[in-house]
């Protein structure tokens, strides 16, 4: 039995050593309201014993770092060092967010520029780097929206109207933001259904939500009609930023009609990704909605670089000081290292491996969508249902072979759907690789179909009971160490 960091526990070990202050600092004692009744029960280990836990807790993990990633419409690409080492740099690192600009002037010119950078790669003319997640830029840009309909009187317009393969934030920002999400239908192509579409946009629309390339991976033809549309209604158009990859300097959201926009940089621009951050999302915008931008911003004036808060238009602040200035340096310093040409390599080289594996793989799989994809696609696993394998088997499999799987059952209206991104990152071999591993589970689905549905088997915790732990998380450890993994039922181990 795998023990637990108590059991490891050693009576008077310990992993630090206090500061020199620490004589001064005891003879402090905090009011008696504030001392605890009874002993703190901590586990008591060496520094080399804790180091050693974590190295092991590490080598666990399935990451970026150590196999093939192939996770749809999250884009998990290679975070290049260089730019981690740049931006760990003192210049950067001890910049106090409360200093003067005078001080700061070197930060404060990369933000500018990096908006600069954007708002070219993506057609929009102002934008900014505060929001600090994707999700956050999406409210602020549904607000600005928002903002913009308050500022012309115009209270009518309660609706988003959101297609049935968006990302999930998508309604939830939209219901944050006060307004009814309408659910736009797709097609027998898996484009946005324009005669439904028709029948939705009215008076009450305020605006439409939308990526493109959408969650399927298909671009759509269509999509000048549809912002047409929206605006002959007097509508706004949000563009959804999470699939900009295979777009980067090829196409522009902003020259396709779209008002306003999110960027997800660890998506497009390479900056770490993953535990719940540290995340960045930018929100860029044309000239109609460039008043409603939130402050502080940025501008350059007299040769030098200032913080503007007067806006009278403004939906106001949104984060604490510029937002998160360590991940749009990583950006800024991927988007100058790979240059115009360079960052359309990304997206030509991102769509050529999504469409090599979907040829290649089309024949394991129904594919609902056959046309040519951009960055990511969509396989169903729904063939072999009758042999009691599922997508989430088909999953829990590839761990065994080194590989994390990819996107499951999203987007909601694909049966049995494996979205595939393989990214620009990944060489002809590792592509390779993944089809005969692909092409080696089938063949298992055929032959021992218990050993997938069974998956997986070489990893430290077995397949997990994801509802329960869903509803019924453990949050804190309670002293015990978790019941023995069984060779044939799920365990839900305690955190």
């Amino acid at each position: 039995m795998t023990k637990t960091i108590f059991e490891k526990s050693q009576s008077k070990q310990h992993a630090y050593s206090l500061p020199r202050q620490w004589k001064a600092l005891a003879s402090f004692m905090p009011p008696k309201e504030l001392c605890r009744e009874s002993e703190l029960t901590l586990p008591e280990i060496s520094e080399i014993d804790l180091t050693r836990h974590f190295a092991e807790l590490a080598q666990r993990n399935v990451g970026i770092d150590n196999c093939f990633y192939p996770l749809g419409s999250c884009t998990m690409k290679l975070n290049p060092r260089v730019n981690e080492l740049a931006a760990a740099l003192p210049g950067f690192t001890k910049s106090h967010p409360l200093a003067p600009p005078e001080a700061v002037q070197g930060n404060l010119q990369l933000i500018v520029e990096l908006v600069d950078m954007l708002c070219e790669i993506s057609g929009m003319s102002a934008g900014t780097l505060l929001p600090n997640a994707g999700s956050q830029g999406e409210f602020i840009g549904i607000q600005m929206i928002s903002a913009y309909h308050k500022d012309r009187q115009d209270h009518a317009r309660t609706e988003i109207i959101i297609p049935d393969n968006a990302h999930g934030t998508n309604p939830a920002t939209a219901a944050m933001a006060g307004y009814k999400a309408v659910c736009v239908r797709s097609d027998a192509s898996g484009d946005i259904d324009f005669e439904h579409l028709k029948e939705l946009v009215s008076e009450r629309t305020a605006g439409l939500m939308l990526t493109n390339p959408n969650t399927l991976g298909l671009f759509s033809p269509k999509i000048l009609e549809i912002t047409h549309l929206i605006h002959t209604h007097g509508g706004l158009l949000y563009y959804d930023g999470a699939n900009l990859n295979p777009l980067l300097n090829i196409a522009r959201p902003g020259d396709m009609g779209f008002d306003v926009m999110h960027i997800n940089l660890h998506k497009t621009f390479s900056t770490p990704h993953g535990g719940g951050g540290p995340g960045s999302g930018p929100v860029l915008c044309n000239d109609k909605l460039k008043p409603f931008l939130p402050v502080p911003r940025v501008e350059k004036k007299g040769g030098s670089y200032r913080l503007v808060w007067q806006n009278g238009k403004s939906i106001g602040k949104i984060a604490s000081f510029h937002g998160n200035f360590g991940i749009y340096l990583r950006a800024y310093l991927y988007a100058k290292l790979h240059g115009h040409a360079g960052l359309r390599r990304i997206a030509e080289i991102s769509v050529l491996n999504a469409n090599y594996l979907k040829k290649l793989l089309a024949p394991l799989f129904t594919v609902p969508f056959p046309q040519h994809c951009m960055h990511e696609f969509v396989l169903q696993a729904d063939n072999y249902i009758d042999k009691g394998i599922r997508a989430l088997d088909i999953a829990k499999r590839l761990l065994d072979y080194g590989v994390h799987a990819p996107t499951i059952y999203f987007p909601l209206i694909i049966k049995e759907c494996m979205l595939i991104e393989p990214t620009e990152s990944e060489s002809k071999n590792t592509l390779d690789n993944f089809i005969e591993i692909m092409k080696i589970i089938v063949a298992e689905i055929h032959t021992n179909p218990e050993i997938v549905k069974t998956a997986p088997h070489s990893k430290p915790v077995r397949r997990l009971d994801e509802v329960l732990a869903a509803k019924k998380p453990i949050l804190k450890h309670n002293g015990k160490a978790p019941p023995e993994a069984s060779e044939t039922t799920n365990h839900y181990p305690t955190v």
